[in-house]
């Protein structure tokens, strides 16, 4: 058997250290056997982002995968809180799901949140960048990509290209998962990638504000740069990366 990197009782199996007082899913799995990790969402731009940036050394399960899931209302007023609601209840919902826990006997779940802070909005849109354009007409769920890039440039009109200056946020929340766990304490993990508001939109790559968002040390989009690069530089990539390197040291 695999130990996790911590202190593991001889009673409950039970890791104090990387999942405090639940069970942990390293204890339980096999040396050779890979983790799984369950990533909470059904945006499919974001989940191939986050395989490309970890790789194969994880098996990925993703929303799809459970189409009863409940939907979490992602209401917290900061990513990291968005990102911990998102990955406790699932965890939680999984706990009490007997028919549907073959497909994550142990493992992970990942839920992220992520959005876009412009420093002359007052770091706006925020936690309301999927829905950007929805809150000026209130209509429920998320807002199309040219939508809120066309809101974006329309507010920033009028803002000098030296003032532009924003950057991406992303926030992880990992929560171990056995179907005995009774709790559910997160793992937070956040990165960031600075850069500035350009004032058309460039590039067919990407997804979100990435044909307006250029990044420093670069002259084009990141629709412009192409995934590999993106996925080395983004604050996806260094939130993950943060995720990577706890893996590493715990197994």
């Amino acid at each position: 058997m695999k130990f996790c990197y911590g202190r593991v009782t001889n009673k409950r199996r039970q890791c104090y250290i990387c999942v405090t007082g639940t069970t942990c899913p390293l204890y339980f799995a096999p040396v050779k056997t890979k983790i799984t990790v369950l990533i909470a969402t059904r945006n499919d731009h974001k989940v191939g982002e986050i395989r490309a940036i970890l790789g194969e050394q994880f098996c990925y399960l993703t929303l799809k995968d459970f189409p009863d899931a409940p939907q979490v209302v992602e209401d917290a007023d900061t990513f990291s809180g968005n990102a911990t609601k998102k990955a406790v209840q699932l965890a939680k919902w999984l706990s009490e799901l007997r028919s549907g826990a073959s497909k994550l006997q142990n493992g992970f779940v990942l839920a992220d949140d992520s959005g876009l802070e412009v420093d002359a909005l007052d770091c706006k849109p925020g936690v309301h960048s999927a829905r950007f354009a929805a809150l000026d007409s209130g209509e429920p769920g998320n807002s199309a990509d040219a939508d809120n890039n066309a809101k974006l440039i329309r507010l920033l009109k009028d803002v000098p290209a030296e003032k532009r200056t924003a950057r991406f946020r992303c926030v992880i929340a990992l929560v171990g998962y056995h179907p005995s766990s009774t709790h559910f304490q997160p793992q937070i993990f956040s990165g960031t990638c600075e850069g500035r508001i350009d004032v058309s939109p460039h590039g067919k790559g990407g997804f979100g504000y990435d044909p307006l968002f250029i990044p420093d040390g670069f002259d084009v989009s990141f629709a412009e740069l192409g995934e590999d690069v993106k996925n080395r530089i983004s604050h996806r990539a260094n939130a993950l990366a943060k995720l990577q390197e706890f893996f590493q040291n715990k197994l």
